[in-house]
């Protein structure tokens, strides 16, 4: 009898743990309301990069980005998004809009600018990074199993 009640608390347990791991998977979570802001950005291109490579912010917020080319002509275009701006060297460019859709979504440059060119990209993500932050809470809950585990 202690076997099976051995089991069945193992059982238990791990049911436990699987409900937990899909409450963190599908639970909604409530979106919160930010007012929208104006958003500037000062973007440095050089070959082959961006710094800052990326650029977060809210839905609606008005974004501003100031690309300076440091060495060769640059562009930004970001996917998603009908926007571009070029830059010469030493001058800035200024590109404006609203942030009008969620999500993670890449800019690259737009002017080919040397052999790494195709690698010259960045991130701008407008929201919250849900999958990120349920990813953390999966994980430790699976170091928590792996511990307890180890005990017995």
């Amino acid at each position: 009898m202690s076997v099976f009640r051995n089991n069945w608390s193992t059982i238990s347990r791990w049911a436990a743990m699987a409900l937990v791991a899909l409450l963190i998977l599908f639970f909604p979570v409530p979106q919160t309301s930010v007012t929208p802001v104006e958003r500037t950005f000062r973007v440095q291109a050089s070959q082959f990069a961006y710094n800052p490579a990326v650029l977060s912010v809210n839905p609606g917020d008005r974004v501003t980005i100031e690309l300076l080319a440091t060495d060769v002509v640059h562009g930004l275009a970001i996917d998603g998004y009908d926007v571009e701006t070029i830059s010469d060297p030493g001058q800035t460019a200024r590109l404006s809009f609203t942030a009008d859709r969620q999500g993670t979504f890449r800019f690259r440059c737009s002017v080919t600018c040397g052999n790494m060119h195709p690698f010259m990209i960045g991130k701008f993500q407008v929201g919250r990074n849900d999958l990120f932050w349920r990813g953390v809470l999966l994980t430790g809950l699976a170091l928590f199993a792996a511990i307890r585990g180890s005990r017995k």
